[in-house]
């Protein structure tokens, strides 16, 4: 029995049960009275929309279930952000879904709500794949109208998409399936086609009350902009339905006829399973993360038949390269090496840290993927780039540059999974969420921010003990201590891989055992969008 693998294995075993719990909880919306009310109206929820859509048994991807998460506490919260973003297969045709969840206050938009709205249309477009609306939504939350109206990354953002979507040929399908209000009427009316459901569903700009205050009409909403009015006299919308299902099984008829597209070609064969116990991941993993470890054993149970081919496997060793296929799909890995090594001039490299010879050897391995049309995968565990004379001497900044500029100017999709650490530059580097993965997710074991928590800690609490010395005021190793516990605990929340989730900062939170369907179904997807751009890495500092 190994002990400490044990250890390990129970700490990730209850980091992904309380994963599942926390999912449960966001999966309930607005909570179980509201869910009855919705249901009461003869409307399916927005999850059941989305299994009643998706085909049966096929896999799915949710993103950013957590956004919103611990936000917006004074308005009573907004869990998932009030609207559900899935990847999914309709007819055999992977696509993106996005159902507003009316539980959660009435469907209104939220900051965050828009920038999900954004993250699934990037998605759509980066992919080229088509995208259904399921619109249930009361408008802007007009207590923060002044955070989520006018800005380029606010509300209206989503309708310019729209068009551009339109005009690149990417299907897009609208369902009203409840109110569709004022600047949110836009969004299924620029679709490729609208459908609207009898009896829940309306769209208009203005509803009844303020067409009372404005120009003094009396109306009531369903003549003013329910299903008869716009199918059968202003022709906005193209089909009506009785119900939910109906307009559902209309959508699916669509996508069964949908023609065939080009593909970006990636290298896929048959799919093998690891040869190497892929439980076996979480004992492998420290509980410590502070411990060192071989991130090869990791990858060794995520690619196909545990086979990995090493790039410049014993020069620049903190930074592990190579060719694998995952599920199938060849895939280029750059992942942080845990373990301390010794490179051939004699000095000692600490794992997870990006040094000169391992950023120059990423760069040009980077740089061979794009060459080859072989998608990158970026494992993170790292505390960022080495620090100190001697590596500023030697040119770290450079050679971190260059690897960030070979990662940046990517053509071929690049997708991250933040198993550990993911720290200051390092996560640039790494393809952090500012690189354009295709998709970024977490383990529960995952921490994202400038630094680690001790260190930030320290560094502000040395700060603020001198801002209190400059005006003459002594501090108490009681009260230094005191101080320092607070700003740890506050700075540590704020490293929580659910404090990134909840932000979008990286798309879902996942058990590390799903690891290889998400690639798979993330290089899947990429594979409808044909490479159209030349590789450009721009000036390098050589």
């Amino acid at each position: 029995m190994d002990l400490e693998f044990n250890k390990n294995e129970d700490s990730i075993k209850q980091l992904t049960f309380q994963l599942s719990q926390r999912l449960k909880k966001v999966q309930l919306g607005g909570g179980e009275k509201r869910i009855a009310a919705h249901k009461a109206k003869g409307k399916l929820t927005a999850r059941e929309r989305i299994d009643y859509l998706i085909d049966k048994d096929s896999q799915t991807i949710e993103i950013g279930a957590f956004a919103g998460e611990g936000m917006y506490k004074e308005e009573g919260g907004c869990p998932s952000g009030g609207v559900v973003v899935v990847i999914g297969w309709v007819q055999g045709r992977q696509c993106v879904i996005v159902a507003n969840d009316a539980t959660v206050k009435a469907g209104a938009w939220f900051p965050i709500t828009a920038k999900k709205n954004l993250r699934a249309q990037e998605i759509s477009i980066e992919n080229k794949l088509p995208i259904i609306y399921l619109v249930d939504s009361a408008g802007v939350y007009l207590p923060m109208q002044d955070e989520i109206f006018p800005d380029k990354e606010h509300f209206g953002r989503i309708f310019r998409n729209n068009a551009v979507m339109s005009s690149m040929g990417i299907v897009q399908l609208a369902a009203i399936m409840g109110p569709c209000v004022a600047g949110g009427a836009y969004l299924p009316i620029m679709s490729d086609e609208a459908m609207i459901v009898d009896g829940t569903g309306s769209v208009f700009l203005a509803g009844s009350y303020l067409v009372k205050s404005a120009i003094g009409e009396t109306i009531d909403n369903e003549t003013l902009g329910g299903a008869t009015t716009h199918s059968e006299i202003s022709g906005v919308t193209d089909y009506k339905f009785a119900n939910d299902e109906e307009c559902l099984d209309h959508i699916r008829n669509i996508f069964d006829k949908l023609g065939a597209n080009p593909t970006a070609g990636f290298s896929r064969k048959t799919p093998q399973a690891p040869a190497k116990d892929e439980k076996e991941i979480l004992g492998l993993l420290p509980s410590d993360r502070v411990k060192p470890y071989d991130m090869m054993d990791i990858i060794e149970r995520l690619v196909d038949n545990s086979e990995f081919e090493p790039y410049k496997d014993l020069y620049g060793q903190t930074l592990i390269c190579g060719l694998a296929r995952i599920d199938g799909w060849a895939v280029g890995i750059v992942a942080n090496q845990r373990k301390i090594v010794k490179s051939k001039k004699g000095a000692m490299q600490m794992g997870g840290v990006i040094y000169s010879d391992s950023a120059d050897k990423a760069a040009r391995f980077i740089m061979n993927c794009n060459q080859k049309k072989i998608p990158l995968v970026f494992l993170h565990d790292v505390s960022g780039f080495m620090v100190g004379s001697q590596s500023e001497h030697g040119g770290i900044i450079k050679d971190g540059a260059k690897m960030v500029n070979a990662m940046a100017n990517s053509v071929v999709p690049k997708f991250s999974v933040v198993i550990g650490n993911s720290y200051g530059a390092g996560n640039y580097a790494m393809c952090g969420k500012a690189y354009d993965p295709r998709l970024i997710v977490a383990w529960p074991t995952a921490q994202l921010a400038v630094m680690s928590g001790a260190a930030a800690a320290n560094t502000l609490l040395q700060i603020q003990v001198a801002s209190l010395k400059a005006k003459g005021e002594e501090i108490t190793p009681e009260a230094e201590k005191e101080l320092l516990d607070r700003i740890k605990a506050r700075y540590d929340e704020q490293l929580s891989p659910y404090y990134a989730a909840a932000r979008l900062w990286v798309d879902a939170i996942i058990d590390p055992l799903e690891t290889r369907k998400l690639i798979s179904e993330g290089i899947s997807m990429a594979n409808h969008a044909p490479i159209e751009k030349q590789y450009n890495v721009g000036v390098i500092q050589v």
